[in-house]
């Protein structure tokens, strides 16, 4: 694998899975799941944009134009990769994908992702996990793929899990809500992991 060229996150692939596909946004029809998830307390809460129940801004018309203007130019980026995740039965976006904080001189990137309600617990996270995290390696060329995760969403962390990451380090007290510090677990993966069990540890062992 070291000797794929290094590229940018220019091209906004369309990548398909069983249960899955991710695109680039259409936002005419996305926005509504979108805008769920960005609205969700939970969502908040597991993604650390929360700080407590009381946290959260009230959703007003400043709130929707960001919403647009934000996944309205994700297809512009050239150093970051924003795609909608897509429940392949139902054609409906229930989230997205991301890998961002690309460092092109060490090959490396930061992966994220958020679901709405109705993508969870179904597998289609661990399934778009490992669509995303293939691409970042078979075909940009990343040598190490990593994230955080609070302490506090295990279910999180079991899905990363099954793609491969695994634990290096825990970050104590990164987080403060409701009162409560949190830790926030870093994982990652990397390229030879990924080649010898394409997000599949356990069927590799």
């Amino acid at each position: 694998m070291n000797d794929l060229p290094r590229t940018d996150f220019s091209v906004k692939p369309t990548l398909i899975g069983e249960e899955v596909l991710l695109r680039p946004f259409l936002l005419d029809q996305d926005a509504p799941v979108l805008r769920s998830i960005l609205r969700d307390p939970e969502v908040g809460r597991l993604t650390g944009s929360d700080h407590g129940p009381a946290d959260p801004e009230p959703w007003n018309e400043a709130a929707e134009e960001r919403m647009h203007v934000w996944y309205g130019t994700r297809h512009e980026q050239s150093d970051r990769l924003d795609l909608a995740v897509v429940e392949r039965a139902t054609g409906s976006c229930v989230g997205e994908a991301v890998l961002n904080q690309w460092d092109s001189d060490n090959r490396s990137c930061s992966f994220r992702i958020a679901l709405a309600v109705a993508g969870q617990g179904r597998g289609l996270g661990t399934e778009a996990v490992r669509l995303t995290v293939g691409y970042g390696f078979e075909r940009l060329g990343l040598h190490r793929i990593s994230l955080g995760v609070f302490a506090f969403n295990p279910r999180a962390r079991r899905a990363y899990e099954k793609a491969g990451f695994v634990v290096e380090g825990v970050r104590r007290d990164v987080l403060l809500y409701d009162g409560a510090w949190v830790d926030d677990i870093v994982m990652s993966i990397l390229a030879p992991e990924w080649e010898r069990h394409r997000g599949h540890p356990e069927a590799a062992q």
